[in-house]
């Protein structure tokens, strides 16, 4: 009898990796790279956002964002997300858009759970609904460049659509 793990997440123990795990990464990669075009084509202050599959797992957005080299800001379930102070995304942001003209962010769709609360509903399948942490960042960011007196073009990407 063997057991063969029913994921591309990559978030089980004991093996090394997942089925479709580095063909998911690569898929991910392409959609960075669009987000890193939208952003950079739109100077100053273009904003790329890609959401990620990987539910409470940040292995795809993780991975994904190591090897493309051009993520500037890469938010996982694993981590808690916070916005401002010192060490906030938001002036993170900021600086880096400053620095370069544009960013690029990848979040995981399971990220952000701690801003947004946990849904109680689920879906067909009977996984619970994750909260829409990729269209929420698009607008804080929008909301904080505004706060600054800046304008942010930020592009949201969800690549299981493409």
């Amino acid at each position: 009898v063997a057991g063969i793990p029913k994921t591309i997440d990559n978030d089980v123990d004991h093996i090394d990796r997942s089925f479709g795990f580095i063909s998911s990464v690569e898929a991910a990669q392409s959609a960075i790279c669009s987000a890193k075009v939208e952003a950079s084509c739109n100077l100053p202050n273009g904003i790329g956002i890609v959401k990620l599959m990987g539910r409470s797992s940040g292995f795809i957005a993780a991975h994904a964002s190591l090897g493309s080299g051009d993520v500037d800001l890469c938010l996982i379930p694993e981590v808690p997300i916070v916005l401002d102070g010192p060490t906030g995304c938001l002036p993170h942001l900021w600086k880096r858009v400053k620095d370069k003209g544009y960013a690029v962010v990848v979040v995981a769709e399971g990220a952000g759970e701690e801003l947004l609360g946990e849904s109680t509903e689920v879906d067909a399948s009977g996984n619970k609904k994750l909260p829409q942490i990729g269209q929420h960042m698009k607008k804080v960011i929008t909301e904080y460049f505004h706060e600054k007196g800046e304008e942010a073009t930020v592009k949201y990407i969800d690549p299981s659509y493409m």
